[in-house]
């Protein structure tokens, strides 16, 4: 058996500013936006005297304007989610290799605009670029792209219908916009054309493992293995066994992936994939290690740069924690850095942090707003930081509603916790069971878990839960790792 995985990503910000190099558009295209974000206070930069509210208020807003180009195509995780809270994906690894011989993707996507406009109707050259402009809002976290990815795998199927390369564009596509239904038939329609596209083979798991038919995921994980073995379908491949609790095989077949790599983003993915993984079994050491070799390959990958952040907060080292998530806030300010940022001011609680938590929580609420006016689902994500630093009714209108269109283990713990916080956990426990039932080794589920059983006085099952949640990830949320040791000690301590 040979070894892969799946998809997001962003970049890392030199302080706080944030740009795209954007190439020239071609007839019928819009011209991308570039914007700059200056959120809350940049690294290494001196104590200025308290805000005032208006002046914070401001400054937030200003924040929230740079959001519009900060949400990225990395939603489109295999169901991976970061055990901070809110949900952080897992993503395609890197760029298609065609999209690659330029060495650069801005360069490549204006060397297939010149081709196209002397050779406007070369159907793959159109599905080619469809894909590009995928790739480019996922890296530069650019909606605005998805309307011109949507046009140009338009054109390719008009001038050739039912070609694959445009089909499996349009299931990435609709994979990037949360559309995982229409992302699983535009998968399957691509495979009826050629049985060993990989990015279609891809998309299928994504797809089945984000509706939570998790048998079936890891059916099209063995097919994709079998008929295109190569990195991203390996990343995949141990994905889904990470979601059945087969850490041994997650974690062998990434180590096969990363041997394999050449491209610096498979290289980051794949490192930070397994960083991640690590992170989520207490291994904190091991995980900085990965995170190392993420960024050596490409130091603005953002999730390797979030990932770092997180295990030097978990390894006892919250001032580095702190100035790496607010570098990355400072360049894409989504909802998994600024909850885990403003938990890691909570935690060290310094004159100004309580205000600075608060402002890091109220701009979700603009992501989320902004998110949804570009034709985002962003249900989870408001679920997952509503609950914890937000309104708490909204959160569990959030979770019902992602509830009913995808029945996941993330989902299932985010209704659970979301019940929980509105004082229904007698409703909240079935779904809280559900999300650690396949296995999945997630501190977060475990904890949330544990305080709903306490909360049904289910003192030995709590006891059981709040402890395994601890010895897993005992690093895995300041504010929930505090909680869960506080409820404990109520328990009598530990199991």
């Amino acid at each position: 058996m040979s070894p892969r995985e799946n998809e997001d990503g962003a970049t890392e910000a030199e302080q706080q500013t944030a740009h795209t190099d954007a190439p020239a558009p071609i007839e019928g295209e819009d011209t991308p936006r570039a914007t700059e974000a200056t959120p809350g206070s940049a690294p290494g930069r001196p104590e200025a005297a308290p805000e005032s509210r208006r002046a914070r208020v401001l400054r937030l807003a200003a924040c929230a304007v740079a959001l519009a180009v900060a949400m990225t195509a990395g939603a489109v995780v295999m169901g991976s989610r970061d055990d901070g809270g809110v949900g952080a994906v897992a993503s395609v690894p890197g760029t298609a290799p065609e999209l690659l011989a330029g060495g650069n993707l801005n360069d490549s996507i204006s060397a297939l605009q010149g081709h196209l406009k002397a050779q406007p109707k070369d159907f793959n050259g159109w599905a080619t670029l469809g894909v590009a402009y995928i790739e480019q809002a996922r890296t530069n976290g650019d909606p605005s792209r998805y309307p011109q990815a949507q046009r140009a795998l338009d054109r390719s199927l008009k001038l050739r219908p039912d070609n694959d390369p445009a089909l499996a564009g349009r299931a990435a596509l609709a994979a990037a916009r949360h559309d995982f239904p229409g992302a699983l038939r535009y998968a399957e329609d691509a495979l009826e054309q050629n049985p060993y596209n990989e990015r279609a083979l891809s998309s299928r798991i994504d797809a089945l493992v984000e509706l939570g038919r998790y048998d079936e995921a890891l059916k099209a994980s063995d097919e994709a293995d079998a008929r295109r073995p190569g990195v991203p379908v390996f990343t995949r491949y141990a994905y889904v066994r990470e979601l059945r609790g087969d850490v041994p095989t997650a974690r062998r077949v990434l180590e096969q992936a990363l041997s394999s790599a050449t491209a610096p983003g498979d290289v980051a993915y794949v490192a930070t994939s397994l960083g991640q993984l690590a992170w989520r079994e207490g291994e904190y050491d091991t995980a900085l290690k990965h995170y190392a070799r993420a960024l050596q390959a490409d130091r603005t990958y953002l999730p390797a740069l979030e990932g770092r952040a997180r295990a030097q907060a978990a390894n006892g080292d919250q001032a580095a924690a702190i100035r790496g998530m607010e570098e990355v806030v400072a360049g894409f300010p989504l909802p998994g850095p600024l909850v885990a940022l403003g938990e890691l001011y909570e935690a060290r609680g310094a004159e100004g942090d309580k205000a600075k938590a608060r402002d890091q929580y109220a701009l979700v609420d603009a992501w989320t707003a902004l998110a949804r006016a570009n034709g985002v689902n962003a249900d989870l994500d408001t679920a997952l930081a509503a609950a914890d630093h937000g309104d708490r009714k909204s959160a569990l209108r959030a979770a019902k509603a992602e509830w009913d269109r995808r029945e996941t283990v993330h989902t299932a713990d985010a209704l659970a916790w979301a019940l929980h916080v509105n004082g229904r956990d007698e409703e909240a426990l079935p779904y809280a069971r559900r999300a650690t039932a396949t296995g999945y080794r997630d501190a977060t589920f475990l904890y949330h878990r544990g305080m709903i059983e306490h909360a049904n006085r289910n003192e030995k099952e709590a006891r059981d839960s709040l402890s395994s949640a601890l010895e897993l990830n005992p690093g895995f949320s300041p504010v929930g790792a505090k909680a869960a040791r506080t409820a404990l000690n109520e328990l009598g301590g530990a199991k």
